[in-house]
């Protein structure tokens, strides 16, 4: 089913919509939420709460593209729920996806709010065509580690290179990214 078709499902309320969401990107919203979470239990939950908050908030909202608002839905509370077990000190198995937001709050503008949505759409355009500007390597590397969160390790296994070498690699990408938004005067 296209994306606009499942959109118009949630505008009608219904249920439907959020079987047809499931069978589309299920597979990717859990994706997401293991490569914060790493606990089955728990990636369910999160993929059965980021459903609900999509039906929450379409309508209003119409997003394009369906998949990415999905994923950022997903992500963001599979962050939260690993912030609480954190804090509840009941798992620090899964420090990585911390980590890695952690890399890049130097290099982004914090404190993001509603009244500067003009400057989030400008931040989102001027992030993309730097991400266009990398070679797939780098930037295959960039998505794994800050979107997906994937460890050092694992990116390093799937590129088949050192560990080192990745942590290196993204260090520098996030020197040109800063550098980027600078010139894009996105940063101060």
């Amino acid at each position: 089913m296209e994306d606009r078709e499942i959109i118009e499902l949630f505008f009608l309320r219904s249920e439907r919509a959020i079987a047809e969401l499931t069978d589309k990107y299920g597979s990717v919203m859990r994706r997401v939420a293991f490569y914060v979470l790493r606990d089955e239990q728990d990636v369910e939950e999160c993929v059965n709460d980021a459903c609900l908050g999509v039906w929450n908030k379409i309508p209003p909202e119409r997003p394009d593209p369906l998949m990415a608002y999905v994923c950022r839905i997903t992500k963001n509370l599979a962050l939260n729920r690993l912030r609480h077990k954190r804090a509840m000190k009941r798992d620090d198995s899964r420090e990585c996806s911390l980590e890695a937001l952690e890399e890049l709050e130097g290099e982004l503008p914090g404190g993001i709010t509603v009244e500067e949505r003009w400057s989030r759409q400008r931040l989102t355009e001027a992030i993309q065509s730097f991400l266009d500007g990398l070679d797939r390597k780098s930037r295959v590397m960039f998505v794994k580690r800050y979107w997906f969160g994937e460890s050092l390790e694992d990116i390093a296994r799937e590129c088949g290179v050192r560990a080192n070498t990745v942590a290196v690699r993204l260090r520098r990408i996030r020197a040109k990214l800063k550098r980027h938004l600078e010139n894009e005067e996105v940063l101060p």
